[in-house]
């Protein structure tokens, strides 16, 4: 009986589990990274009583509904947690959100920079009533869906970086009442969504005429530091302009062949899109020409004949040889340090020379404007017809060296003074009667023949004119009997590469804080090279191999300017780049090289830092060998992050600033080039890394030396400085 008993409850529980009892599982109703990305961020909100129905672990955001969250298909799509009061940060997880398309945390407390997450499917971001300082992230030109981008009323400091390229989407901008400053960006002209722009009550400078030909309706510009005249395009629309510094009178003609002021709107009147003013005559008809407009029609059609015999003449005079040699001698050289301040306020420590160019004369006489994001080798310089130059005068700022001299000094280029091999020739310490050493590069016939002195002058008195705390300085040349020899300063513990993966029994490890140093100290080099030389000096060849340490261990950028005037450069190292684990993607695919490729080289170059790895690294398991593809799936978890720091750190780093740094990576090194960040945004990011760990002084060990080699073990070093 208790035998039959017993087996009668086991068949009721065993029909009861199939038929209806389903026990709930954690997060059964929400997708799981985004349950974990919502309990992070209750976290780092300090856990507030008004979200209720918000827990830190466990919790299912859908199922459970919880405030201010929207669900669909398990995945959260809306978060509005607008005037709550709420403060601390949105936590490191948030990115995990790619389903999100509505953020609002406006009308509450937070302060500091704006959170560094890329959210793809975001469509509407409001931040507005915060106390967010520092500057718009780069990160919103990842979030190519937004419709909607709202910072006002915030601290917001900087100019704006060219950022708004992938934003076609964005319709509503409001940047109003922050510190803002500098001109608007190129970027701007691909809003090509925009109705409604709020600029009011910021430090923005120069003209407005990037906003011309925006499919505006609304535009508030006032209270700025605008200059020049607003374009005709926007007096039409519902337009406020008051309190900055218009030029007054006529504006000037435009260049001849510009297009007229149109507007290209649907809802206007008028085939021309542009308000029409034949009503105030009241005599004109529709029908017929009148003697006037045949006036018109005849001067119309002298101007046009002006025009064309105009650009028949420039187009002639152009083809002038000297004017091509011209343009041919002008020297790369940085700007002029108001015109540094113009493009941003960099905070670089660069020793620029503007003696020569304190006086409007010698500005004037600096060459016609190139875009700065270009490389010397792009087409507009390659077709240029072939001309015979003048001999390039020697440099005076740098010394000239003898065969005899340089033979002397590195003991006829022996092995035993042999620093290093690279992709253009070979480095040699150099030891000088006066116990100076410097390093002597020997550039390959196969890179630069013995025919091609011009050449070499002409590189030598542009990189001559490189000067930055990062890069490292020419000191000198040598140019006889078809040899070409490079001089520079030298650097005493050797490059980042021999740090990192060469060890020996008198080398420590690098310890957290000198890997970031180093890591800053790099990325104003570029910065340097990109956004304050002009034309912008695209390095082509970053690695760690290149990136020499002083006895300080601060970070030296060598090779700068080198691949710029080597005639076959880009051959020459895209032949030694194979494998090397450094190339990006466009890099291998058309051999052409860009300031965005020399951010990805950054990026790996930062991985190394982060991991102790070598790019490639055949030795390796082969899902492995692969630096980057082995690496960028685990930077935005902090448990595989964790697991990936270099092993010879033990464990000694703050794990913030370890999370901070894998995010600078992750958007270095993405696969698409228009999606990676200029080096000033690199540079603010790191920077703030810093500022954060140098507050919260939370750094585990001492920020000593990594080396015995080093005269000053002390290496607390002002990372700003």
């Amino acid at each position: 009986m208790v035998k039959n008993w017993k087996k009668a409850l086991i068949l009721v529980l065993f029909t009861v589990c199939i038929l209806g009892f389903k026990p709930r599982c954690v997060n059964g109703e929400t997708d799981q990274a985004d349950a974990s990305a919502l309990g992070v961020m209750y976290t780092s909100l300090n856990s507030p009583q008004q979200l209720t129905g918000w827990t830190a672990s466990n919790g299912d955001p859908c199922g459970q509904s919880w405030k201010g969250v929207t669900c669909l298909n398990k995945r959260v799509t809306e978060i509005k947690l607008s005037n709550l009061g709420l403060s601390g940060s949105v936590g490191y997880s948030f990115q995990s959100l790619t389903s999100l398309k509505e953020l609002d945390l406006s009308h509450n407390n937070f302060a500091g920079d704006i959170p560094y997450f890329t959210l793809p499917n975001l469509q509407r971001l409001n931040l507005e009533y915060n106390q967010f300082t520092g500057s718009v992230p780069f990160a919103i030109s990842q979030m190519p869906s937004l419709q909607y981008l709202n910072l006002a009323h915030n601290q917001l400091q900087n100019a704006l970086t060219d950022m708004f390229g992938p934003l076609s989407s964005l319709s509503t901008l409001d940047l109003s009442f922050n510190s803002l400053n500098g001109g608007l960006p190129e970027s701007f002209k691909n809003l090509t969504s925009i109705n409604s722009m709020y600029l009011q009550n910021n430090q923005f400078s120069g003209t407005i005429d990037v906003l011309a030909n925006l499919p505006l309706d609304t535009l508030d510009v006032s209270n700025n530091r605008f200059t020049g005249w607003v374009p005709d395009q926007l007096k039409s629309i519902n337009l406020k302009k008051d309190g900055n510094s218009w030029s007054s009178g006529p504006a000037p003609p435009p260049p001849p062949g510009t297009p007229p002021a149109t507007r290209n709107r649907k809802h206007k009147s008028g085939s021309d899109g542009s308000a029409s003013d034949s009503g105030s005559g009241g005599g004109s008809s529709s029908s017929g020409i009148g003697g006037g407009a045949i006036a018109g029609i005849v001067i119309s059609i002298l101007i046009i004949g002006a025009i064309v015999a105009f650009f028949l003449v420039k187009r002639r005079s152009r083809r002038s040889s000297s004017d091509i040699e011209k343009l041919d001698n002008q020297p790369l050289a940085p700007l002029a340090s108001n015109e540094v301040q113009e493009i941003k306020s960099v905070k670089s420590s660069s020793s620029l020379d503007s003696q020569a160019l304190d006086t409007p004369i010698s500005i004037s006489l600096r060459p016609p404007p190139i875009d700065r994001h270009k490389s010397f080798d792009d087409e507009e310089f390659s077709k240029k017809p072939v001309v015979v130059k003048k001999a390039v005068p020697a440099p005076t700022n740098v010394t000239s060296y003898s065969i005899a001299d340089l033979q002397i000094a590195t003991g006829s280029f022996s092995v035993e003074n042999l620093l290093g091999e690279g992709s253009f020739g070979r480095v040699y310490r150099a030891q000088f009667a006066d116990g100076k050493v410097l390093a002597v590069k020997k550039i390959d016939s196969s890179a630069l023949p013995s025919n091609m002195s011009d050449n070499f002058m002409e590189m030598v008195s542009n990189i001559s004119q490189l000067h930055h705390t990062n890069v490292t300085e020419l000191v000198g040349y040598c140019s006889e009997h078809g040899q070409h020899l490079l001089v520079y300063e030298f650097h005493k513990n050797g490059s980042l590469y021999d740090f990192l993966h060469i060890s020996d029994e008198y080398s420590k490890p690098l310890i957290w804080n000198t890997r970031v140093k180093i890591a800053l100290g790099t990325a104003r080099a570029l910065e340097y090279l990109h956004e304050v030389c002009s034309p912008s000096v695209v390095h082509k060849n970053i690695k760690s191999a290149n990136i020499l340490l002083d006895a300080e261990l601060n970070p030296h950028l060598s090779d700068s300017g080198l691949a710029t005037f080597i005639p076959n450069a880009d051959e020459v190292l895209n032949r030694d780049d194979v494998g090397s684990g450094y190339s990006a993607p466009e890099v291998t695919m058309s051999g052409q090289y860009s300031l965005k490729s020399d951010v990805y080289g950054f990026g790996v170059v930062m991985l190394e830092l982060l991991t102790g790895r070598k790019p490639f690294d055949s030795t390796r398991p082969r899902l492995e060998q692969s630096l980057v593809r082995w690496a960028t799936p685990q930077l935005h978890d902090i448990d595989a992050l964790s697991k990936m720091v270099d092993p010879a750190l033990k464990g000694l780093y703050p794990v913030k600033s370890l999370s901070r740094f894998a995010d600078v990576i992750a958007l270095c090194v993405q696969p698409e080039p228009e999606f990676r960040p200029p080096m000033s945004e690199v540079v603010e990011a790191l920077v703030r890394l810093v500022q954060r760990a140098n507050m919260s002084k939370r750094t585990t060990g001492t920020d000593q030396g990594a080396s015995p080699r080093i005269g000053n073990p002390d290496d607390t070093h002002d990372y700003m400085s």
